[in-house]
């Protein structure tokens, strides 16, 4: 199982983009389970993960990425932690 916590804020177009890039890799990778928090809801999560800039990609608990969303790079990362 590979977790990924979308850390994000309403109305930010940086969040959307990595949204869009998650759900097209999602498929490919059946282990994944994303969830998804709103900061607006869950401010503690900015200081449990350290985030400064939205979105936030916390995988397997480890704040990955910050501002953004690269497909390649996170398509090369779930490779890694799924053994492939």
């Amino acid at each position: 199982m590979i977790d990924v916590l979308f850390i994000t804020v309403p109305n930010c177009a940086q969040c959307a983009k990595a949204k869009r890039v998650i759900e097209k890799v999602q498929p490919d990778f059946p282990e994944l389970k994303v969830e998804y928090v709103d900061v607006t809801e869950h401010p503690e999560i900015l200081q449990q993960y350290r985030v400064l800039s939205a979105p936030g990609i916390v995988i397997n608990g480890t704040l990955e990425y910050t501002g953004g969303l690269d497909e390649t790079a996170f398509r090369e990362r779930l490779k890694k932690l799924s053994g492939g």
